[in-house]
């Protein structure tokens, strides 16, 4: 309720009562294979779906977020945009998952045969390794360590978090009491979902 109270003071407009990223919905061209690469490669958990759907999908969950396969009976099996050989291109649409063993990752899609390809970000001395790879419908996957790179708001008020290491530090600033404290609650919500 005080930080609510807080934004409203600050901001003219309203947020809405966002919360988190919730899941992300996708459409297959064959629910099974999907299940299949987001259980065995990435992990997650197979859930319950409400028993009101009256079409073929799956639920998944885990690392806090929600994966909905729905099945696709329109998808054409030779569409070019699933097509196998599809170069994969880091700055294609994609979901993007925090890892803590980037090597371990690459090994692992090595061991199933999978196509991937790898790119390092730099800024500052900061570096992110990042692997993109494609799931069975063509939807690009990255897998990184972006915990190594700073929250740094664009504002008036300069700040910086570093989810990691635990980190908030201001830049000399003249920011007052409300945006210094909602960018302190911001560096704790941070911390929650980073783990």
């Amino acid at each position: 309720q005080e930080l609510k109270m807080e934004i409203e003071e600050v901001c003219e407009t309203q947020a809405l009562p966002l919360l988190s990223l919730n899941h992300v919905s996708l459409m297959c061209r064959s629910v099974w294979e999907s299940m299949k690469f987001y259980e065995d490669v990435l992990g997650f958990v197979p859930i319950k779906r409400p028993s009101s759907f009256k079409f073929t999908g799956a639920w998944f969950y885990n690392y806090g977020i929600g994966i909905h396969l729905i099945q696709n009976p329109d998808v054409d099996e030779f569409d070019t945009y699933v097509n196998e050989s599809r170069p994969i291109n880091p700055k294609d649409n994609h979901i993007s998952f925090q890892c803590t063993d980037v090597e371990l990752v690459k090994k692992r899609l090595e061991e199933k045969g999978m196509r991937y390809v790898t790119a390092l970000v730099e800024d500052e001395g900061i570096k992110v390794d990042q692997v993109f790879f494609h799931d069975p419908d063509g939807y690009m996957i990255e897998l990184c360590n972006c915990e190594n790179i700073p929250i740094i708001p664009i504002s008036s008020c300069s700040a910086s978090f570093k989810p990691r290491s635990h980190s908030f530090k201001r830049s000399p600033s003249k920011c007052g009491f409300i945006e210094n404290v909602m960018m302190e609650n911001l560096s704790l919500d941070m911390m929650n979902f980073a783990f």
